[in-house]
């Protein structure tokens, strides 16, 4: 099994920065992270940055410039560094990973996002 763990979270002025964190456990070494979602009341989840198992990444157009997805396959840990955020970013924020070889899909708990002066 799997677990999906999110931090970093929490309150910020526009303009400020936070970096998120998302550890895997479990049987982690059968999984890959694809990317980082988020959602606020009221909206469908959306994608905002995804990793490709070469590394690549990809990003909504309206996080592009200011997020930064990463990830420490040694540590099994997925980042996302968030600049400049704005009032629009604030969202409850989702790590995806998928298992190698199932496809089976694990998400983590979510951690919430406010951006508020």
């Amino acid at each position: 099994q799997v677990q999906l763990v999110e931090s970093g979270g929490g309150l910020v002025q526009p303009g400020g920065s936070l970096r998120l964190s998302c550890i895997a456990s479990g049987t982690a070494f059968n999984i890959r992270f694809t990317g980082w979602y988020r959602q606020s009341p009221g909206r469908q989840r959306e994608l905002v940055a995804g990793i490709t198992n070469g590394g690549s990444a990809n990003y909504a157009d309206s996080v592009k410039g200011r997020f930064t997805v990463s990830r420490d396959n040694p540590k099994n840990t997925m980042y996302l560094q968030m600049n400049s955020l704005r009032p629009e970013d604030t969202a409850v924020y989702y790590c995806k990973a998928v298992a190698r070889l199932s496809a089976i899909e694990y998400w983590g708990q979510g951690t919430q996002v406010t951006v508020s002066s």
